[in-house]
Parts: structure tokens; sequence; C-alpha cells
């Protein structure tokens, strides 16, 4: 079984996975939730590339994880004018390009058109690149930052833990000291 690991090593080596390529989608599913800072074309696109770069495996995926809309709030409200018109426009540029090379929107290609035209991206022959990097580091971000992420795909240890006041002496032993 593809891991999500091997997915997101294999699109950032630039590699296509035939677990994956092999999937074809007829259009993505509509977006269940309100873009704010994006339109609703760099929504659908969005939507669509975090879940190629987050897949679902046996966890869940970029968009059950709440990834496209952890983005689209950080373009309005964390992100430089500079980062948030990148990502804007990366977004138009990738629309633009799956119409040119597939005749259809990005939203709309099969999984091996998508995972073929992010792997331009990714490898470096497409001068969005800077575009790409920053969209990948945002869906990672998203993806282990959110609760499902945090705690399906991650172990998660509760630092410093449960507070226990008043615990008697004998069941903590000697007390802690550092040089």
């Amino acid at each position: 079984m593809l891991t999500r690991r091997d997915a997101f090593a294999a699109l950032s080596l630039g590699f296509v996975s035939s677990g994956i390529a092999g999937q074809a989608w007829a259009a993505a599913p509509p977006l269940g939730w309100r873009p704010t800072a994006l339109n609703p074309e760099q929504a659908r696109t969005l939507d669509a590339a975090a879940e190629l770069i987050m897949p679902a495996t046996d966890t869940p995926g970029a968009r059950a994880a709440g990834v496209p809309q952890f983005i689209d709030r950080t373009i309005g409200t964390w992100c430089s004018p500079t980062q948030a018109k990148l990502l804007r426009s990366g977004l138009d540029q990738l629309d633009v390009d799956a119409r040119a090379a597939n005749g259809a929107a990005f939203a709309d290609l099969t999984a091996a058109q998508q995972i073929a035209l992010l792997t331009r991206y990714d490898t470096g022959g497409d001068p969005q690149r800077p575009f790409f990097g920053l969209l990948k580091e945002l869906t990672t971000i998203g993806y282990f930052t959110s609760k499902p992420g945090a705690t399906l795909a991650l172990r998660y240890d509760p630092v410093p833990g449960d507070y226990r006041g008043c615990v008697p002496l004998k069941e903590i032993g000697r007390a802690w000291a550092t040089s």
C-alpha cells in the first residue's frame, strides 16, 4: 500500500507512482467551504493540488484535514502581500497551464494529468517553482498542525501531559536536579 510519505517523496522528486497515477478523477468534488482570500476557481485548484500533495491513505488527506481552508485563511491573514500575490498568481497559472495542456481546469483533470503538471512545477522546469515550494510548505504545515494530521498521521504525545496536583512524594520518588 502506498503511504503518504511515499506519495509525498515521489511528488517531491518528480516521479509519478503507478499507484497514484492509475487513479482517475472526472472532476474534483465541490468545495465544502467558502473561500475568503481566493476566488472560487483558485480555491478549487488549491483543493485539488493540496489533496495530491498530501493524499488520503489509511489516514485522512489534506482535504479532510481542512488544509485548503487553512491555506486560504493563511493567505488572507498571515502571508505578506508578496506571498499572497505569488500564491494567487501561481494557482491561476496552474489553471492556465492545465487548460493549455489538457483543455480543462486543473481541478477537472485526471489524477495522472494533475500529477504530471505538478511534477513539472516541482522539478524546476517552470518559472512558477517558488509558488509550488510555498504551496507544498503550507500544505505540510496545515496538515501536520490539523487534528487528523497531529493525532492520526503522527504519534501524538501531549507534553507536558496531564496536570496532577498534590501527588504523593512516594509516587514520584526523588526530585530531579540539573548541574
